[in-house]
C-alpha cells in the first residue's frame, strides 16, 4: 500500500533536490495542500506529512515556505563538524584533512544576501501562517543546515570567516504557533540559527547549534516551552540562548560553549527555570536577567569563566567589564540557589585593571534570594595555543598549582533592597547595604 503522506526528496519528480532542495520541498508542500483539502472527514481531514532527506548535500537556492500544520522534515544525521576550526587552519593544510564540510543530511543555505533584505528573507526555512487555529506540530529533525561562509563586516578581523555575519538564518518561525519541535538538528555558520516568534509549548531538544552568530532566539512572547539537552555555542557578537517576554520556560541540561556574548539572556522573562546547565564563557555577562525578569529559579548550574586560549579569537570580547558580573540581575523575587561558579583567569586579564571580578551582581531589584552558591576564583596559569581543541582542553583540566584570585561573590547595588544573601561568600566577598538587605556570610576557618 502506497504511503501517500511520506515523501522522499530524492524520488520526487519535480526539481532536483541536489541543486535546489527549496524547489523540491515547496513542490511537495504544494502537493500536500492540494490533496489534503477537507478539514472534517471521518473525524479527521489533514494529517500532514513527512518529508525525508537521505544523507547527502542539498543546495538551497529557493527559500522553503511552510504554511501547513502536522509536517515533519527529517533526515538521517545532523552532520555537524567545526567549520571554524577548518577556516582557521592554513589553507595549504586542507588537503590533509579528513573532511572539509559538515555532512549527514545537509542543506546548504546559498540564498544571496543583501544588507537591505528583510531578516526573514535569507532563512532556509520560513514558517509563516496567520489565522485560526495557530499553525501546529511542525517538526524539524536530524539534519544539518549550513550557512557555508561568513562575510566581511567592515571590522579589523583579519579572517572574514570569523565575523559571524552573513545575514543567513536556519529556521525562521514568524507567527504564533503551538507544539513545534526542533530536535537532533545541526546548525552551523549561520548569523541566526533559530528564530522563533510567539511560541507556545515549543520543544528545542538535543540539537547541536554552534559557530552561529546567534543560536536560539525566542522573540515576541511565549509560554510553557523548553530548551533542553542541547549543545550550543554562539559567536562573540550574539546570544547562545535569548528569550523575551516569556513565562514558564525550562532551560535545562544544556552544555553551552564559550564565545557567545552571553550564554543565557532573559529579557522580561518570568516564572521560569534555569537548571542543571554547564555554562562556559570567555567573558562576563554569562547569564543576564534584564527588564524586570522576576520570580525565576536559577539552580544547580555550573558556571566557568576563563580566558580565550585560542590565538585567532583572542582579539575579541563582548565589551563587558568584569565588574558587571557573571550573573547579572535586573528583577525581583528571583531565587539563585546552589550554583557553582568558577572564575579561573590571571589578574592581568581582568578589566578594569586592579578591580575584583564580580560573580553575582544584582543591579536593580528587590526580594531576590541568593543562597548556598559556591564561588571559586583562581589564577589560571595557562598558555595560549593554535589548536582550538587542545588549547581549550588543557585550560579546562588545569586545577593544580593555582593561586587564589581576589573576587566579589555577591554585589547588591544601592538601587536594590530587601534582598537576602545566605552562605554565598565570606563577609569581605560581599558588598551590600546591610540596612536594606539581609546577609548571612559563609563562615571562614580561622
Amino acid at each position: 500500500m502506497t504511503q501517500t503522506n511520506y515523501y522522499d526528496v530524492t524520488n520526487w519528480p519535480i526539481g532536483n533536490p541536489y541543486t535546489d532542495i527549496g524547489e523540491v520541498i515547496n513542490s511537495i508542500i504544494s502537493d500536500i495542500k492540494t490533496r489534503q483539502t477537507d478539514i472534517d472527514s471521518n473525524d479527521g481531514g489533514k494529517p500532514g506529512a513527512v518529508i525525508y532527506l537521505p544523507p547527502a548535500d542539498y543546495h538551497l537556492k529557493t527559500q522553503i515556505i511552510i504554511d501547513i500544520s502536522f509536517l515533519k522534515i527529517v533526515g538521517s544525521g545532523h552532520g555537524f563538524t567545526s567549520s571554524s576550526i577548518r577556516f582557521n587552519v592554513p589553507e595549504e593544510e586542507w588537503p590533509n584533512l579528513h573532511e572539509l564540510w559538515p555532512g549527514g543530511s545537509r542543506i546548504l543555505n546559498e540564498l544571496s544576501y543583501d544588507s537591505n533584505d528583510l531578516e526573514h528573507q535569507n532563512a532556509a526555512f520560513y514558517v509563516h501562517r496567520t489565522g485560526s487555529p495557530r499553525i501546529s506540530s511542525v517538526e524539524f529533525s536530524n539534519f544539518c543546515i549550513d550557512g557555508l561562509h561568513f562575510i566581511s563586516d567592515g571590522s579589523s578581523e583579519p579572517n572574514v570567516e570569523n565575523t559571524y555575519v552573513n545575514g543567513k538564518t536556519g529556521i525562521y518561525i514568524a507567527d504564533a504557533q503551538d507544539s513545534f519541535k526542533i530536535s537532533g538538528m545541526g546548525l552551523v555558520y549561520l548569523e541566526h540559527g533559530l528564530i522563533v516568534y510567539n511560541a507556545d509549548a515549543l520543544t528545542i531538544h538535543d540539537n547541536f547549534i554552534a559557530e552561529c552568530g546567534n543560536c536560539i532566539e525566542l522573540r515576541g512572547w511565549g509560554q510553557a516551552s523548553k530548551v533542553t539537552d542541547n549543545l550550543i555555542g554562539a559567536g562573540f557578537k550574539g546570544y547562545s540562548i535569548y528569550s523575551e517576554n516569556f513565562a514558564q520556560i525550562l532551560i535545562s541540561s544544556n552544555n553551552i560553549f564559550p564565545r557567545g556574548k552571553s550564554s543565557i539572556h532573559l529579557n522580561s522573562v518570568t516564572r521560569s527555570l534555569i537548571s542543571n546547565n554547564i555554562l562556559h564563557s570567555f567573558y562576563p555577562g554569562m547569564v543576564i536577567l534584564e527588564n524586570d525578569s522576576s520570580e525565576n529559579l536559577i539552580t544547580a548550574n555550573h558556571f566557568l569563566r576563563d580566558r580565550e586560549p585560542w590565538i585567532p579569537m583572542q582579539i575579541h570580547d563582548n565589551g563587558l567589564l568584569d565588574t558587571f558580573g557573571l550573573l547579572a540581575i535586573h528583577g525581583n523575587n528571583n531565587s539563585i540557589i546552589g550554583n557553582h561558579f568558577s572564575e579561573i583567569i590571571d589578574s592581568e586579564y581582568i578589566k578594569p585593571k586592579n578591580e575584583k571580578p564580580v560573580i553575582i551582581h544584582v543591579l536593580s531589584g528587590s526580594k531576590n534570594y541568593i543562597s548556598n552558591n559556591n564561588c571559586v576564583a583562581k589564577a589560571a596559569n595557562t598558555e595560549s595555543g593554535d589548536s582550538a581543541f587542545a588549547a581549550q582542553v588543557d585550560s579546562l583540566l588545569q586545577v593544580t598549582k593555582q593561586d587564589p584570585l581576589a573576587m566579589l561573590s555577591v554585589v547588591i547595588d544601592d538601587l536594590s533592597n530587601e534582598n537576602t544573601v545566605l552562605d554565598s561568600g565570606t563577609d569581605i566577598q560581599i558588598i551590600l547595604d546591610k540596612q536594606k538587605n539581609a546577609l548571612r556570610a559563609t563562615p571562614i576557618i580561622i
